[in-house]
């Protein structure tokens, strides 16, 4: 197997951090879709592309486990679902199943909907306003009123910052809990984190809310199997996080884009009028989280020897593999770098290429529980904006997205809004 472990001590750490989805088609372009790279105190092994992706996240032969994220993220999101493995995933997955019917997520959408009415037309035609900031304040807000049937109040700031401070603390360079370091703070977050949830618990326990919250603590399997008090707030504080962060980071993309492409945003907002179909809309989506994708890394750890895609790889390794790579491979996505959403329209379908060119939710057993919901929020919040503004960026103007954890824009995404006349709701 190719690869480098890179400079002195902290190897590849700052070119991973510095350089994200750049640094990854480069090495993918020198050493092909399996390599080694030495980041982040450890050595990892690359699985780029769709077939080895495939190999990985379809796990056919149950060597590759879920521990890899422990490594990053275990002490802030402990025990979430994205962390168990094998069958206590199914077992905890089939319980939260019961929070993500068709009928829940309608409901949860309509909530969406309600919130989305409400605040958005609130927002300012200040020239230059930050959309990203706007939109995580939103996603939170709709994540503890659809997801905890409650308004936070005054703790919403803290519980922002204690959010946005345990997703970032999984690619600390320092990882101990130093004053003032990224770890510590994703620590420190965990505590006000697990404190709120633990404090909200007993309501919720004796509640009949039809909030994501109220259904966990009344998820019951045909046997009686029910989640304990530790597994709802673990489960809360992962879900909690998972729902803002990844809706925050796909709606600035499908704004991004729709900003920096007029003929799009019109065809949208024709389509969100007339109330005919959300057909447009989807697909603009779907290509933005394709050139952003909301998780860039997923990260698996073998528990056993194996072989990838003809390499031998060891019991104990950690595995990267990287949905952001695959949705840029110019062997799988003609033109990949430009925006063309009509790759997903069903004359092309190009993401049919092959089954994992295309997953911004993951893939095997371990997809993500909230895909629809999710999808389903996006598309509830974008219809809101364009009925509500038309929006545009400065000539020239390109976005820069942050990789250091999760894909955020490093200005804000600062755009031009233009109030539309109101149309009948």
């Amino acid at each position: 197997m190719l690869g480098d472990s890179g400079p002195p001590v902290l190897g590849h750490t700052i070119g991973v951090l510095r350089q994200g989805i750049d640094f990854g088609l480069r090495r993918y372009e020198r050493f092909g879709p399996v390599t080694w790279v030495r980041a982040f105190g450890t050595t990892m092994v690359s699985a780029a592309g769709p077939e080895a992706a495939q190999v990985v996240l379809a796990n056919k032969d149950k060597a590759y486990s879920q521990q890899g994220w422990t490594f990053f993220i275990g002490p802030f999101f402990h025990r979430g679902l994205m962390l168990l493995d094998f069958e206590e995933h199914h077992h905890h997955r089939r319980l939260m199943q019961e929070a993500f019917t068709a009928d829940r997520i309608a409901g949860y959408t309509r909530k969406v909907a309600e919130l989305a009415a409400r605040e958005i037309p609130l927002w300012p035609e200040t020239p230059g306003f930050e959309v990203y900031p706007a939109l995580k304040k939103l996603t939170l807000d709709v994540a503890t009123e659809v997801f905890m049937a409650t308004e936070i109040g005054a703790e919403a700031a803290v519980l922002r910052k204690a959010f946005v401070d345990t997703v970032r603390a999984g690619t600390a360079v320092v990882r101990h809990p130093v004053p003032g370091g990224r770890w510590k703070a994703g620590l420190d977050g965990r505590k006000v984190l697990e404190d709120f949830f633990r404090r909200s618990l007993p309501s919720k326990r004796a509640s009949a809310d039809d909030d994501l919250f109220s259904a966990l603590c009344h998820a019951k399997t045909d046997d009686g199997a029910v989640f304990s008090d530790d597994d709802v707030v673990n489960h809360m504080i992962f879900l909690m996080m998972a729902a803002h962060d990844t809706s925050t980071i796909t709606t600035s993309a499908v704004m991004y884009f729709l900003g920096k492409h007029q003929g799009w945003q019109d065809k949208v907002r024709a389509e969100v009028l007339a109330e005919d179909s959300t057909d447009t809309l989807e697909l603009v989506i779907k290509e933005s989280m394709r050139l952003v994708a909301p998780v860039p890394s997923l990260v698996r750890e073998t528990v056993k020897d194996t072989d990838l895609l003809g390499h031998f790889v060891p019991e104990g390794t950690k595995i990267m593999v990287t949905p952001w790579i695959n949705h840029l491979l110019p062997e799988y996505w003609p033109d990949p770098m430009r925006f063309d959403p009509l790759r997903f329209a069903e004359d092309r379908r190009e993401d049919k290429v092959h089954r994992y060119a295309w997953i911004p939710f993951g893939g095997g057993v371990h997809k993500c529980i909230g895909m629809h919901f999710g999808m389903s929020e996006v598309k509830t919040l974008v219809a809101q904006m364009v009925r509500t503004f038309r929006w545009s960026f400065p000539e020239g103007y390109e976005v820069r997205w942050d990789p250091t954890a999760l894909p955020i824009p490093t200005d804000g995404l600062p755009l031009r809004f233009e109030r539309l006349e109101q149309v009948p709701q």
